[in-house]
């Protein structure tokens, strides 16, 4: 892989971040964002646990999915307070993925303020938290609406691989998916590396970026952007989504949402075995013709 680091400020004017990274659709980690919110320092562990510990909640473990695993479906559940006690104690490869906390507990959305100067279109009906233990993965995926993403790291360190839209195909991603056939888990680390080059070749040449987020950290991800997060700390984060206004983004995002979506569906519930194999075949192919061969 080619990778370089993202671009690291402290602060930003709304002028400079438009310009230089939502324009050009460029990510960058903007340390000082969520410095003056409470949430920075009220957000702890045992403060969840006493304003939503008694929430059942689906956890996920880091098995990728495959032609018979139905897509966000949860491997076990647990009350909030239970996974929190769980993470806590040390290594746990669990997460939990688009808990919407706030709809328990509405109070914390005052705790932090929409940077609405930056960029417009939020979807302020449902910023999200996302927690995972030490060793928990979100794999290789991109976002199916398209959204502008702003990432904020409240606990822990975490980990993230970063590519653009176009570098898909390299990604070996799974038509009528939002997903990577490839495995990219411990990517940074050669002797755990779970990165099959010889099945996967175009990977090695995929551009992207890599950087880890420490506590206050929030990360701009562009709409469309491939992203994998690994939890090298047990940690949560909070999303806040703006919509993608670009003509040819709003589109892609109906139709993910709307048409590609329901076909994979269908096709999964329907032929599961013949579907999976020919976006084996399909994924190789388109594999080959991006990476010039």
């Amino acid at each position: 892989m080619l990778l370089r680091p993202v671009d690291i400020v402290d602060n930003i004017s709304a002028e400079h971040f438009k310009k230089n990274y939502l324009a050009p659709r460029i990510p960058v980690v903007i340390r000082n964002l969520s410095a003056d919110w409470p949430a920075t320092e009220k957000w702890t562990w045992d403060y969840f646990k006493a304003v939503a510990g008694d929430k059942r909640i689906g956890i996920y473990n880091n098995t990728k999915s495959d032609a018979y695993t139905p897509i966000n479906k949860a491997d076990d559940y647990k009350s909030f307070g239970e996974y929190i006690d769980m993470i806590s104690r040390g290594p746990a490869a669990w997460r939990i993925f688009l808990f919407n906390i706030f709809s328990h507990a509405p109070q914390l959305k005052q705790d932090f303020t929409w940077p609405d100067h930056l960029m417009k279109g939020f979807v302020k009906r449902m910023p999200m938290l996302f927690v995972g233990g030490e060793g928990s993965i979100t794999h290789m995926h991109f976002d199916i609406d398209l959204s502008h993403i702003l990432h904020t790291q409240f606990a822990g360190r975490k980990r993230v691989l970063l590519f653009p839209y176009k570098e898909q195909h390299k990604l070996y991603r799974k038509p009528f998916e939002v997903l990577s056939m490839a495995d990219f888990s411990n990517y940074y680390d050669a002797g755990k590396s779970k990165l099959d080059i010889e099945r996967f070749p175009a990977v090695q040449f995929a551009e992207g970026f890599d950087v880890t987020l420490s506590h206050g950290d929030t990360l701009f991800m562009p709409g469309g952007y491939w992203h994998h997060m690994e939890y090298l700390d047990s940690g949560f984060a909070m999303s806040l989504r703006a919509l993608n206004y670009s003509v040819n983004g709003a589109l892609k995002g109906v139709w993910n949402l709307t048409g590609m979506r329901g076909i994979d569906t269908l096709l999964k519930k329907t032929f599961p075995v013949p579907w999976y194999e020919w976006k084996q075949k399909k994924i190789f192919e388109l594999a080959e013709k991006g990476n010039g061969g």
